[in-house]
This record gives structure tokens, sequence and C-alpha cells, in this order.
């Protein structure tokens, strides 16, 4: 099966809550691979790669987030051909949106 690979912004009540320890229990449970990061501007990021079906299932429990979170946006773009070759992992707070 081919991977492809997603970015996504996600706004709402995600800092403070569990989310990134949420988001890479989801993604690991999926065996997808990636990385998530708090921004300073409150939202959460995060780049993943896997199957459509594999990212599909990710991105819903993404909208859903951990119990004491919100999520009011979820925003899902294509960065192109960005090739991931390590598990998700949990990165450091970041400034700016990663970028190609």
């Amino acid at each position: 099966m081919e991977e492809i690979t997603k970015h996504y912004l996600i706004s709402g009540r995600v800092q403070g809550v569990g989310f990134r320890a949420f988001t890479e229990r989801a993604a690991k449970a999926l065996n997808v691979r990636g990385w998530v990061r708090n921004l300073q501007d409150g939202r959460v990021e995060a780049l993943a790669q896997g199957t459509e079906e594999m990212l599909r299932q990710f991105a819903m429990q993404l909208r859903e987030g951990p119990r004491h979170g919100q999520v009011d946006s979820l925003v899902v773009t294509d960065p192109g051909d960005v090739k991931i070759h390590l598990e998700f992992e949990v990165r450091k707070d970041g400034v700016e949106p990663w970028t190609k």
C-alpha cells in the first residue's frame, strides 16, 4: 500500500490537556510515523505518514482529542513528498508551523 504524508494544525483547548501524549498513543496504535508538538500560539501541530486509511483514522482521533481537551479546528494539508523514517515522537515546542 502506498504511504502518504499529512500535516495537521489543531486549534482549541489543546495545550495543557495531554493532547500531545494522546496524539502519540493514537499514532502508535495505528502504526503511523511522524511527530507532534505544541506551537507558541496555542495550537498543536503534527506531521504524520501512513496509508490513506491509517491517516483517515488518525485524523478522526485528532478531531476527538483527549477527554479534557476541545478541538475547535483541524486543518489538514498535503506537504508534498516528505519521507519520515522514524517512529512517532513528541517534539520540542515550536514558534512557527513547520514548512517543507
